[in-house]
Order: structure tokens, then C-alpha cells, then sequence
């Protein structure tokens, strides 16, 4: 897993229900600092990260419709935007791996 290059979009990416529950703190350490992060609860989205598979495959994490400013330990779900669902898996399984590691 790794952060989107500036050659790769994350355009036309949707959910196909992969989720991961992780506080931001988590996320950040796994995947580095977010690539939107507008934590003050007015959009559907505080936190975006824009990254890519092993695979080279885009994916976007993001929370989803909080409403409000999250605390940065707060464990809460976070959806997996991907082109399918199988790119989705992959991701949460890196994800899901990342986190596992780094926190043994």
C-alpha cells in the first residue's frame, strides 16, 4: 500500500461495502497524513486518504455522513472507495494488514 501518485486519480472510485473501523491516529500511522482533512463535521466527509494497492490499484478511505468533528483516537468505520469490489478487498486486506503490523 502506498500513496496515490500524482500520474493515478482516484475519479470514479465508489463504496462496495468494505469497511474498517480505525481511529485517525491509526490511519495516519499506516497511510500518512490524509489527503483531505476538513475535521469540522459541516461535509459528509472530515478525512480522505487517496492511496494505491501493491497492485497499483486506486482506492480512498474515508469516513461517511459523521456530522461532526471527529477525535483523532475515536475508533469509528471507515469506508473503502474503490472501481470494484475485488479492488476494494485487496485494499482492506492491506489495510487490515498495515494496521495489524504496525501496532503489534
Amino acid at each position: 500500500m502506498k500513496v496515490l501518485s500524482r500520474s493515478k486519480s482516484t475519479g470514479g472510485t465508489s463504496f462496495h461495502d468494505n469497511t474498517i473501523t480505525a481511529s485517525v491516529n491509526e490511519l495516519i500511522a499506516v497511510m500518512g497524513e490524509p489527503s483531505y482533512s476538513g475535521n469540522d463535521g459541516e461535509d459528509k466527509v472530515n478525512f480522505e486518504w487517496e492511496m494505491e494497492t501493491e497492485e497499483g490499484e486506486v482506492f480512498t478511505v474515508y469516513d461517511w455522513k459523521e456530522y461532526r468533528p471527529l477525535s483523532r483516537d475515536e475508533q469509528i468505520e471507515w469506508h473503502i472507495g474503490a472501481h470494484s469490489r475485488r479492488i476494494g478487498y485487496s485494499a482492506l486486506v492491506e489495510l487490515s494488514t498495515a494496521l495489524e503490523n504496525i501496532f503489534k
